[in-house]
C-alpha cells in the first residue's frame, strides 16, 4: 500500500479540522476551554465536512479535543468515514484564555483590560491573567501532541479535530510565514505532513472550507472568522 503522504513512508498526513460553529462563535464570545455545544449551523457544517472527508482517503484514526464542540464534530466524521479508532486528548484543547473566558470579544478591552492587554501584546511568552496560556505554551502543547500522533501513524492519514487558536499555532509551527491568522473558518481543513523521525513539518493547506457554500446555505459570516479568541 502506498504511503498516505506524497513525501514518503516516514511522514504522516495529518488533516487538522476546526470544530463546527457554536452559539458563542456566532455571538463572538470568548470560549477558550469553556464547553458550549455546537449550534444547528455547526451541526450542518459538520455534516457537510464529514461528507467531504468520507469521499477522500480512509483515515487510520480520528483524534480530537475532548471539549464538546470538537468531540461532536469528531464523532460525526468518524461515523461518516467508518473509523472506530477515535481518541480524545486534552492536549488538543483550545488555548486557555484565563480571565477572558466568557467575555464578549468586543467588550473585553474594557471589562478585562489587563487580560486583554496580555492577549493582544504579541509577546509569545505572555500568559493571560487568570491561569491563561501564553502562545508559547499553547504551541508546545499542541506540537508535542501532533508529533506523538505522527509517530504512531507513519505512512498513514489521520484526522485531528481542534480549535481556532490551536490550529493557528499548528500551522505557524509548520510554516512561520503562514497566513493562518484569521483564516481558520469553522469546519475548515488544514493539512500538514509530519515526519515522525526528523519531526520535519510541511504545510500543504490552510483553512480550506470549500465544502461550505455560504450563499446557498446561509451560514453566518461570523462562523468564518477564525479569530482564535472565540474558537
Amino acid at each position: 500500500m502506498s504511503p498516505a503522504s506524497p513525501h514518503g513512508e516516514h511522514f504522516a498526513e495529518v488533516v487538522v479540522v476546526r470544530h463546527g460553529e457554536t452559539s458563542w462563535n456566532a455571538s463572538r464570545v470568548i470560549q477558550g476551554q469553556m464547553d458550549p455545544e455546537l449550534n444547528e449551523t455547526g451541526r450542518k457544517q459538520t455534516i457537510m465536512l464529514a461528507r467531504r472527508l468520507s469521499k477522500e482517503a480512509m483515515p487510520a484514526a480520528v483524534y480530537s479535543s475532548d471539549l464538546k464542540r470538537a468531540a461532536e464534530t469528531a464523532k460525526t466524521i468518524a461515523a461518516a468515514c467508518d473509523v472506530s479508532n477515535l481518541v480524545f486528548d486534552q492536549a488538543l484543547r483550545e488555548r486557555h484564555m484565563g480571565d477572558l473566558h466568557g467575555q464578549k470579544f468586543d467588550d473585553a478591552v474594557k471589562s478585562k483590560p489587563e487580560a486583554y492587554k496580555a492577549f493582544s501584546s504579541g509577546d509569545r511568552n505572555q500568559e493571560i491573567p487568570g491561569g491563561g496560556e501564553s502562545l508559547g505554551q499553547l504551541s508546545e502543547r499542541c506540537v508535542s501532541c501532533l508529533n506523538a500522533i505522527a509517530a504512531k501513524h507513519k505512512g498513514e492519514r489521520v484526522i485531528v479535530v481542534s480549535h481556532g487558536a490551536t490550529i493557528e499555532e499548528i500551522c505557524r509551527h509548520a510554516d512561520p510565514t503562514s497566513s493562518a491568522r484569521r483564516g481558520i473558518p469553522n469546519t475548515s481543513i488544514s493539512v500538514i505532513h509530519i515526519s515522525a523521525d526528523s519531526r520535519h513539518w510541511i504545510l500543504e493547506k490552510v483553512g480550506d472550507a470549500a465544502h461550505l457554500n455560504v450563499n446557498k446555505d446561509g451560514f453566518l459570516q461570523s462562523a468564518f472568522g477564525g479569530d482564535g479568541a472565540s474558537a
